[in-house]
């Protein structure tokens, strides 16, 4: 008798469940996963006003740890960190090492991913009205790391770190968030209707 005929196969959590394989596969994903982010960092726009540029980042991180789940999305973060760290120019505008005043938002990325994930391997990305909330939570977090080590790296007030890390890019990251939170349930549906075809 094939036991392994007879095991219950394992519900997937986040989308990246559904990528055969185990331990090739996972690495394989949380090097793309830092990949994709260090490709969107590179949609930069410097503004003069503040040492913190406008980037793809942000995109790349909500869909990172929302695919690929928490403990995947923490290690992609973590790996695109350590490796901008010691030389890869994959930060903002193919920079790398310590970035300064902005380096905060780095450490942001790393706590967002596995708040996405997590909510995700809840079920948060199945859905329109669940997705929103992850992705302004995931936004909070990563917004909340980045303005406090602007305050603390400027020597400023909490006020002018916001004027110089928040305000500027509530509104492009709203639409990223958006953005975000619309591809991943519209990636489950195309999923679910191609395993009907299927079956």
């Amino acid at each position: 008798m094939n036991h392994a005929a007879t095991l219950p196969r394992r519900t997937p959590l986040v989308l990246a469940d559904l990528v055969p394989g185990i331990r090739s596969r996972d690495a394989l994903l949380v090097i793309g996963g830092a990949a994709l982010v260090g490709l969107l960092a590179q949609i930069s726009i410097h503004l003069s006003f503040t040492p913190v540029p406008i980037t793809g980042q942000t995109l790349g991180v909500l869909l990172c740890g929302t695919a690929l789940g928490w403990r995947r999305g923490l290690a992609a973060m973590l790996l695109y960190a350590a490796a901008g760290l010691v030389g890869v120019p994959w930060f903002a505008g193919h920079a790398s090492g310590y970035v300064g005043a902005s380096f905060g938002y780095i450490v942001g990325f790393i706590l967002c991913a596995p708040v996405c994930g997590a909510l995700a391997e809840r079920g948060a990305d199945r859905t329109l009205l669940g997705s929103v909330p992850a992705m302004i939570l995931g936004e909070i977090v990563m917004y909340g790391a980045g303005v406090t080590w602007l305050a603390i790296d400027l020597h400023v007030s909490a006020g002018t770190a916001i004027s110089l890390g928040l305000t500027p890019f509530i509104v492009g990251d709203a639409v990223k968030a958006a953005i975000a939170a619309m591809l991943l349930p519209t990636a489950w549906k195309l999923v679910g209707s191609h395993r009907a075809r299927r079956s």
